[in-house]
């Protein structure tokens, strides 16, 4: 048997906790718990990211020897080549950068925080607009729309789309000129690969396998700091050199994900595994 580990969210127990009492963080533990079984039982397993490799072989006693890691790859249509940074003197509130988020709304992914930290900066006069994309879940949904109610009710600069055709998904991606990851919690983070693939500037949480994914190539920040979403998001509008530097290097970085690679990886440590059961 060959599984998979696709989730790292059960097994943090600091990230499971953003989560209120009840259904779903009984659902998570849970899921650690009949997971971790598969895992300890299979005769190998596939990991995303070094990340993940090695904390749940830490955690659950899986030797690594038995393991491989295999990234998943990124849709072709995401892929776009860097394009020209603006100066932010060239922008203006009505036409200001255009920064995306594309994530489910969950309390790990923390677009309170993100929300705030932009709101800052417009206040302070940066002529900035945020798009978020991704359907809500639960109360903490019905949180962001509050917030997003009470500091923009005309929805003009901090403009939430909720959940969207993945068919039309890389339009947002090409329309955006820089990119805000804020999860805490990831296995690989496909969204990640995706706007790197979409030759876009990414100011990204410092948690996880991010820094892991995309390497020099982004400004990261504490997800759980608004102060400190702000300063990273800050440096890139205000840096347009910067911009176009990390836009190219995400870009590059991104080629090394491909679905092809994946499907042969795949298929090659399944052959590998049922060998070694042959000769066992």
């Amino acid at each position: 048997m060959v599984t998979l580990s696709q989730n790292m969210l059960p097994f943090e127990a600091a990230e499971r906790r953003r989560f209120p009492r009840g259904v779903t963080r009984a659902k998570l533990f849970l899921l650690a718990m009949t997971q971790g079984h598969s895992f300890r039982r299979a005769t190998g397993v596939i990991f995303l990211s070094r990340y993940a490799q090695a904390a749940l072989c830490a955690q659950l006693g899986i030797d690594s020897k038995r393991t491989a890691l295999i990234p998943h790859g990124i849709d072709v249509r995401f892929r776009r080549l860097p394009r020209p940074a603006r100066v932010l003197s060239d922008c203006s509130p009505s036409d200001p950068l255009r920064l995306l988020y594309v994530s489910i709304a969950m309390p790990y992914k923390h677009q309170l925080e993100l929300v705030q930290a932009v709101h800052q900066l417009q206040q302070a006069g940066l002529p900035l607009r945020l798009d978020l994309v991704g359907a809500g879940w639960q109360g903490y949904g019905r949180r962001l729309q509050a917030l997003l109610d009470q500091l923009d009710p005309q929805s003009e600069h901090l403009v939430w789309h909720g959940e969207v055709d993945f068919a039309t998904l890389h339009e947002h991606y090409h329309a955006a000129e820089v990119f805000v990851f804020a999860s805490s919690c990831e296995n690989l983070p496909n969204i990640l690969l995706e706007a790197m693939a979409a030759g876009l500037p990414i100011a990204c949480s410092d948690r996880g396998p991010m820094p892991e994914v995309l390497g020099e190539a982004g400004v990261y920040f504490n997800p759980d700091d608004v102060g400190s979403i702000a300063a990273a998001i800050r440096t890139l509008a205000k840096d347009p050199e910067l911009r176009e530097r990390l836009a190219l290097q995400a870009y590059q970085q991104s080629l090394q994900y491909s679905w092809e690679t994946c499907a042969k990886q795949t298929f090659g440590f399944l052959a590998q595994v049922a060998a070694e059961a042959d000769t066992n």
